[in-house]
């Protein structure tokens, strides 16, 4: 549906574009997606020239915690609300939350009260399958922390695939029980990686860390509230089955021993904002590629040990592959590409190159703490590879 109504929008069919909106509005389980479909259907109502109906529709939005009020305000599909007198106080009805910053380490929160809910709930629901839907929504989603609900928005389309997903997996879900509780004994080592960054990046920010059992879609991302993991792709070990586990969704799934690994990585997401984007392949390598590597400076490992690997001995096959598509918007062959993946073609190869890159960056530097500062403000994607001499690295392997 999501799909039919940005299509129709981009065919400038304003009036089908809004139905399927307010529908996706009406059926979303998450208030970001809810709030989302409403902005969206007030920008196509305001488009149709209804311009106090789209005012109503936005309200709605803003009830379901939309909160861009700088978009709100250079949206060009709303400036027809402008002259409105409703408009200014529309505006200032906007609850803007700023990103999370902190830059002491030892003020930072590891809240592990979602895991706690989830196998609540998951008793619960195993005793009574046939309300196993509505027992979830009731003991885990209807008491998410803020941070459980910036995952589901962004990364879980709906409680029913959660649960479908969560049901087909049994006895992989009660063998992972006991590591999913194993995040709070891991509260130590996430400080000290956080503790480390700020000895080699005095301009770091430490935010609050939500550990989420999630869907599978997802093994961790940031936002502005903090660093979100989905933990249960985060707890396996030699003991746990894979049956019930596809070879993509396996290829998804680390050890409990990397999660503070994986909690570095995302922690170097979170620094990240000074870097200039564009939409080419080799950006959103080294963007990934530096959060594994700096994050293996302040913990001590990869979050990725088996793609790196199998790396090993195929260096100049892969970047012989990838130099093709580098300066192309082909972000889908490198990352988050589970989809093709087979054992001979292993996904997100994408985070080892940029992980080389940085390497490389770092180990011809004089000044170490420098060369991280000038990974975090990178503003030219292709010079900083010049410099870094991996192109030269890899030609002589």
């Amino acid at each position: 549906m999501q799909r039919q109504a940005d299509s129709l929008y981009k065919a400038k069919q304003y009036q089908f574009a809004g139905r399927y909106y307010a529908s996706l509005a009406e059926r979303s389980d998450f208030p970001g997606k809810k709030a989302t479909a409403y902005y969206n259907m007030g920008c196509c109502i305001s488009l149709q020239g209804m311009a106090d109906s789209a005012i109503l529709v936005l309200k709605k939005s803003i009830q379901a915690g939309y909160g861009n009020k700088v978009n709100l305000l250079k949206d060009q599909d709303l400036v027809p609300l402008h002259s409105l007198p409703q408009w200014s106080t529309l505006v200032n009805s906007v609850r803007t939350r700023k990103k999370v910053l902190n830059d002491d380490p030892a003020k930072a929160r590891f809240i592990t009260t979602d895991i706690h809910h989830f196998w609540e709930a998951y008793d619960e629901a195993v005793k009574d399958t046939a309300h196993f839907t509505q027992i979830f929504k009731k003991l885990y989603f209807d008491r998410a922390t803020d941070g459980m609900n910036e995952y589901m928005d962004a990364k879980v389309s709906s409680i029913d695939f959660f649960v479908q997903h969560i049901r087909s997996a049994p006895a992989f879900y009660a063998a992972i029980r006991k590591n999913t509780f194993m995040t709070d004994q891991y509260k130590p080592d996430f400080l000290a990686s956080y503790v480390k960054l700020k000895s080699i990046y005095r301009e770091a920010q430490f935010p609050n860390e939500y550990f989420i059992i999630g869907a599978f879609t997802s093994g961790g991302t940031s936002t502005d509230l903090g660093l979100l993991l989905g933990v249960n792709q985060a707890a396996s070990d030699n003991k746990v089955p894979l049956d019930e586990l596809s070879f993509k969704k396996r290829t998804r799934l680390n050890n409990i021993d990397v999660l503070p690994d994986l909690v570095g990585h995302e922690l170097i997401h979170f620094q990240q904002d000074s870097m200039k984007r564009d939409t080419t392949t080799l950006n959103y390598v080294i963007v990934e590629g530096m959060a594994d590597f700096i994050g293996e400076l302040i913990t001590g490992r990869t979050a990725n040990p088996v793609l790196y690997a199998w790396t090993k001995g195929k260096e100049k096959q892969i970047w012989s592959k990838f130099s093709k598509d580098m300066y192309y918007n082909r972000y889908g062959n490198w990352i988050a590409n589970s989809q093709q993946a087979t054992p001979d073609n292993l996904p997100d190869q994408g985070y080892w190159i940029g992980y080389q890159i940085c390497r490389s960056y770092y180990e011809q530097s004089a000044d170490k703490n420098q060369a991280i500062y000038d990974m975090l403000h990178i503003q030219d994607y292709k010079a900083f590879l010049a410099k870094s001499k991996w192109k030269d690295k890899v030609a002589s392997l």
